[in-house]
């Protein structure tokens, strides 16, 4: 039975194999035409689902060449869940090397943050900590303290203009895009996903956060990187957020 099913799933997603044998109709005869209009439609379907999951990535390279890509993407890289709101989990790194995306280098970037969008939205509901915790510590206690964020934050670094093409292509905001690299914060304080451009240093210190690193040596990784960086500004934006869990002196 196990090769039955494995021969029938890689035949569901191929239209180069044959029909499983012994598949037939429920009167008996052989159900190869069904067969065929079954996988036709599957694949349909999963791409129809990437089109939804991936509006921005799709709208970039047109819908001709975004359902021709997701028909290969789909037969390399079927569900690994029923869960199919968070299907193309791996589109991202599939676009780094498919040759016809290659003129587009931010695309795998975008995906990613269009992934993470996904991720925050179904990400469970968490309540957010009280920052009066913090009141009252000594510098010593206060650069210590570890800030634990929420579930559906996510972290996008690119070395691209990610948050403006996305901006551009998914709000009203038609502002124009101009080079370089952003880093950009996806998070549900709310029942909405904000998508936010994130200051200088201010990535390197919420990913040193969410690796578990205490406020100071976090603060310091994210000066390292950029000296402008405003630890107060950083700590108000997250508690106005808001998007800190737990705080832990």
């Amino acid at each position: 039975m196990p090769d039955y099913q494995s021969a029938f799933a890689a035949a569901l997603l191929d239209p180069a194999k044959p029909v499983p044998p012994g598949l037939v109709r429920p009167d008996g005869r052989a159900a190869g035409r069904r067969f065929d209009i079954y996988r036709n439609n599957v694949v349909a379907s999963l791409i129809e689902a990437l089109g939804e999951a991936f509006p921005v990535v799709k709208a970039l390279v047109g819908d001709e060449f975004f359902d021709a890509m997701a028909g290969v993407y789909v037969r390399a890289h079927p569900p690994a869940s029923p869960r199919i709101m968070f299907y193309g989990e791996g589109l991202a790194g599939f676009l780094e090397g498919f040759e016809p995306a290659k003129g587009l280098p931010y695309l795998p970037d975008v995906a990613r943050l269009e992934h993470a969008r996904r991720l925050a939205y179904h990400a469970a509901d968490e309540a957010a900590a009280d920052p009066s915790v913090l009141a009252g510590l000594d510098e010593a206690a206060l650069m210590g303290a570890r800030l634990a964020l929420q579930a559906a934050c996510h972290v996008v670094r690119s070395a691209h203009p990610v948050h403006a093409i996305w901006r551009f292509n998914a709000t009203e905001d038609k502002s124009p895009v101009r080079p370089g690299a952003e880093d950009v914060l996806v998070s549900r304080p709310a029942d909405a996903v904000l998508v936010q451009l994130l200051p200088p240093g201010g990535a390197a210190f919420l990913l040193a956060l969410e690796a578990g690193e205490p406020l100071g040596p976090a603060a310091e990784r994210a000066a390292a990187e950029a000296p402008e960086f405003d630890l107060g500004a950083s700590l108000a934006g997250m508690f106005a957020g808001p998007i800190v869990r737990t705080i832990s002196v």
